[in-house]
């Protein structure tokens, strides 16, 4: 005969700002039940549905694909439904909409400036040589493939951006992210549209205001490791420049 579940109770604490009751956020404490297999996103749950349902925070998949519940758990950028209410017990813990980010809404953030350079960083394939449909898809090595692999699993769940001190201080600063998700289309050796964003990488908004910290690759839920993608694009701007001062290197 199997037991149920051990349910245990613990302190979640959650930074709430509505607005239109509150000009200034402030703190709420919530007694939450729950056993070992429940995220910190159905902790949240369970206090929308029981305790208060204004309580207003982003969600969607539940399996770490969407990066939709993104939330600062004691500080660290992590997705909510990654993350375990058992690893805070007994202590407890408080959970914060993503730094770096204009809040709208008790946890949810206002996404506008990522979402506004998406496109900027023309995250597409453009051939380098455009063929009809009818001579069949691009081939690729798997080696080939490999250069970039890891770079494409970026989810856009802006935890490295939150988890970024420079972007904190300057958001013209393009940030990890979305470095990474260029370098994965400039690395792809499908695609020639990196002179065009080359342009912006290699500028004071791109790779060189990056201060090499390196949280972003830590807290990255799916391991692409964007300070790595911002390291090896210094490199090749570095690179780039030396060979234009080289008489009779490229221009």
């Amino acid at each position: 005969m199997s037991s149920l579940p051990e349910t245990r109770t613990i302190v979640v604490e959650v930074l709430r700002y509505q607005p239109d009751k509150a000009e200034a956020p402030y703190v709420e404490k919530f007694e939450v039940p729950f056993t070992d297999d429940m995220s910190v996103l159905q902790g949240l749950q369970y206090i929308k549905d029981h305790f208060d349902g204004s309580l207003t925070f982003r969600w969607s998949c539940r399996m770490a694909i969407c990066g939709s519940c993104g939330v600062m758990i004691d500080g660290v950028p992590s997705l909510g439904c990654k993350t375990f209410m058992r690893d805070y017990y007994p202590k407890g813990f408080r959970v914060e909409a993503l730094a770096h980010f204009p809040i709208e809404r008790d946890l949810v953030v206002d996404a506008t400036d990522f979402i506004d350079k998406l496109p900027r960083i023309e995250p597409w394939i453009q051939p380098q040589l455009k063929k009809p449909l009818a001579e069949g898809e691009y081939l690729q090595m798997p080696e080939q493939l490999e250069k970039f692999e890891s770079f494409s699993h970026c989810i856009n769940c802006m935890l490295c951006y939150a988890a970024c001190p420079q972007y904190g201080l300057n958001q013209k600063f393009l940030g990890p992210g979305l470095t990474a998700l260029a370098h994965r289309y400039n690395a792809d050796s499908r695609d020639g549209g990196h002179p065009g964003r080359d342009e912006l990488i290699h500028s004071t908004e791109g790779v060189w205001n990056c201060t090499a910290v390196g949280y972003c690759s830590e807290v990255c839920p799916k391991h692409v490791d964007p300070a790595n993608a911002v390291n090896q694009n210094k490199t090749a701007s570095a690179l780039g420049w030396f060979a234009r001062m080289i008489p009779g290197g490229r221009r």
